[in-house]
């Protein structure tokens, strides 16, 4: 991420709370509509599923090389592993972690059913990602009960229905709610109530607020700002002075609870991604075209799982020396196929003429999204009435019978003595709707 959001930066087992907003799963509620769901360690939660053997046990779920970690069961996070620290670091930490290799069809499978639940329950949910949503219940409390409980029923209905654990944060506003729910990680609740807002938030470091990345928590520091109340208590001159007219002001508001933001639901997301880093640099182009073709096929395969389409595709290139590079092109029609992706991506590639450079990193994404029912695409003339992506969605469900990979391009089945396979997935920010 580009800046820090509250609820992501636990420390090893969770966060440490402040001692009177322990357990306030009871507190009054009253006010409190707004929720923010999010599910805890989602990539391994999902994993643990069908392995209930490694459950209470660090896991870890990435590629290996120099690829990065994707999530950790708090298991792990207590020996100090954490999301995007380098696989490699991570191995050393805790030798002993059962490694699992990312399996996003799954993963998308589960934030669909997630959703589902989220919409019998309301029908303003607002996703942010895969595993969390914000979730405005004011209309479902004559029919649910108050906000605490429709929360513990959403816990509920999480673990029973899907498997895997989630915490809730209940509060008046949507920023407070996913501190809350941050602060209630693993699996449990926190109601701020609303009249406590302020209080909550003053006693919390200045890093929490929203939109306070590490360069400007550096210049608050410098400023001599440690906590929310000290933000709270500077003029806002002094904060525009500092970090803008934009981020200043907005940094004060948010220090004494004002968030007016309603709950936007259905959210479109704006790209499907997919990266890889190769365990060495190569400086093979045969080596990089048929990495494309796999991202190409992975990021394809994700559009279907998530009904969604897209028109522009996007290449990335990272060298050994770590200049990063991408380029982008816009189809007339969308689409979720493999074929016609790799297709822009290897023309894309080509164009560049970067002959023996060495490359660390190749991705490839796919923005301009639209829903599958509504991106039409029309046939051409002389094309076959089934094709490319019926020949696709037969490999889907092929995949899901008997795992990911099982059907795959030849041009992807490995040699014995194939030398510098890439590592796995990079966190690369992939977005698919829910």
């Amino acid at each position: 991420m580009s800046r820090r959001t509250p609820g992501k930066r636990n420390p090893p087992g969770g966060r440490d709370r402040p001692e009177s907003f322990r357990s306030r799963a009871a507190a009054d509620d009253t006010g409190c509509t707004l929720l923010h769901v999010d599910m805890d360690a989602f990539y391994a939660s999902v994993e643990l599923i069908d392995r209930p053997e490694l459950h209470g046990l660090p896991v870890i779920v990435g590629g290996g090389g120099r690829s990065v970690v994707l999530s950790a069961t708090y298991e792990a996070r207590r020996l100090g592993i954490h999301a995007a620290m380098p696989m490699g670091r991570a191995r050393w930490l805790c030798p002993q972690a059962a490694v699992i290799a990312p399996d996003h069809r799954r993963y998308a499978e589960v934030s669909h059913g997630v959703m589902e639940i989220f919409r019998s329950v309301t029908p303003l949910v607002e996703p942010l990602s895969l595993d969390e949503a914000f979730l405005d219940v004011a209309g479902a409390i004559r029919r649910l009960g108050s906000p605490a409980t429709i929360g513990q029923m959403i816990r509920r209905r999480v673990a029973a229905e899907l498997r895997i654990p989630c915490s809730v944060g209940v509060a008046a506003t949507k920023f407070t709610a996913k501190l809350a729910s941050g602060l209630a990680k693993p699996d449990g609740l926190l109601v701020v109530p609303r009249d406590e807002t302020v209080a909550f938030l003053h006693r919390l470091p200045v890093g929490e607020l929203w939109g306070v990345g590490e360069k400007t928590e550096e210049t608050l520091r410098r400023l001599g700002l440690r906590t929310v109340s000290d933000l709270a208590h500077t003029p806002v001159e002094t904060l525009r002075r500092a970090l803008g007219d934009t981020i200043g002001p907005n940094l004060h508001d948010l220090s004494w609870g004002r968030d007016p933001r309603p709950v936007v639901p259905e959210r479109v997301e704006k790209s499907v991604g997919a990266e890889e880093t190769f365990a060495r640099d190569v400086d093979d182009p045969g080596t990089v075209r048929r990495e494309l073709l796999r991202l190409a096929g992975r990021v394809a395969a994700r559009l279907r799982a998530a009904d969604l389409v897209g028109r522009t595709i996007t290449v990335k290139i990272r060298f050994a020396d770590f200049r990063t590079i991408t380029r982008s092109r816009t189809r007339t029609e969308h689409t979720d196929t493999a074929h016609d992706i790799y297709a822009v991506a290897l023309d894309l590639y080509e164009a560049l003429r970067l002959d023996r450079a060495r490359v660390r990193l190749v991705g490839v994404r796919v923005e301009g999204l639209a829903d599958a029912a509504t991106g039409h695409r029309q046939p051409a003339l002389d094309e076959r009435p089934q094709g490319w992506r019926e020949a696709e969605q037969a490999m889907d469900r092929v995949s899901e019978r008997f795992g990911p990979g099982v059907v795959r391009p030849a041009v992807l089945i490995r040699a014995p003595d194939e030398e510098n396979p890439p590592d796995g997935d990079t966190p690369d920010g992939e977005n698919v709707r829910g």
